[in-house]
């Protein structure tokens, strides 16, 4: 474990479950969808927050799980329909900004205009520097690690790898995540106090943050309360606190 890590003072990497619109629209008695609409915006201010922060160098966000296909068929539309125009409209604006679009998860599922404006944005941006941003769609962190097997065991059946050779670094760089840091901060928004399924392998040692606001409340302020706490805590890695605080002070 390096000691730039050890001692970091602001999260490079922040990931966030985006959890409550429905509930935020049914306490306005408003459909579910007018909560989706208002969670897109919450996403916009959050992004530029982090874009405008210089430690944050990537921010995920879980936008669709692999089990959000079990929702009722007209959610799952307007959450598609939604995801589409979304694209259409922030693409260029984050390009403009200087912000890097990636997605992870299967995104066979998704009809092909989706798809080809996923790979529309990742294009575009591939080279911007500002901030990452990273949309898990139809991602699972059990069908990370169950992909991850995959090409690793066609790997070694290929004799490109022997069995011996596999270890958390092989596992890991074949991972959806294996081009960015790990998280050091997970928030998730609405109350709920698990990780549902998200980045289970990434999440070892990530410092966890619940907040019951609903995710179209949550904002800059909100935002900067989560790193505050992160801030506050001592990440041990393993370590007993006394070796930290010699790492620390050397």
């Amino acid at each position: 474990m390096s000691v730039e890590r050890l001692n970091l003072a602001a999260p490079r990497h922040i990931a966030i479950i985006m959890d409550g619109n429905g509930r935020w629209a049914q306490q306005r008695f408003l459909p579910r969808a007018v909560g989706h609409h208002a969670g897109v915006k919450a996403v916009r201010k959050i992004v530029e927050f982090c874009a405008a922060d210089s430690t944050c160098e990537v921010l995920s966000l879980f936008a669709f799980s692999s089990e959000n296909w079990n929702r009722p068929e007209s959610e799952v539309s307007i959450l598609m329909a939604l995801f589409l125009t979304t694209l259409q409209s922030e693409i260029d604006k984050l390009h403009k900004n200087n912000i890097r679009l990636c997605f992870i998860g299967d995104r066979t599922a998704f009809d092909s205009a989706l798809q080809q404006k996923m790979n529309e944005g990742e294009q575009k941006t591939k080279d911007n520097t500002a901030l990452t941003l990273v949309i898990a769609a139809n991602y699972g962190g059990r069908w990370d690690m169950a992909q991850a097997c995959k090409v690793i065991s066609e790997r070694v059946a290929a004799g490109e790898l022997s069995s011996h050779e596999i270890n958390e670094t092989v596992i890991n760089k074949h991972l959806s995540l294996s081009d960015f840091p790990e998280p050091d901060l997970f928030i998730r928004t609405g109350g709920e106090q698990r990780v549902s399924n998200f980045m289970l392998w990434q999440l070892a040692y990530t410092e966890l943050y619940f907040t019951p606001i609903l995710w179209p409340d949550f904002n800059q302020i909100a935002l900067q309360e989560a790193i505050t706490s992160f801030q506050s805590r001592q990440r041990r890695f393993g370590y007993t606190g006394d070796q930290i605080t010699v790492i620390a002070n050397p």
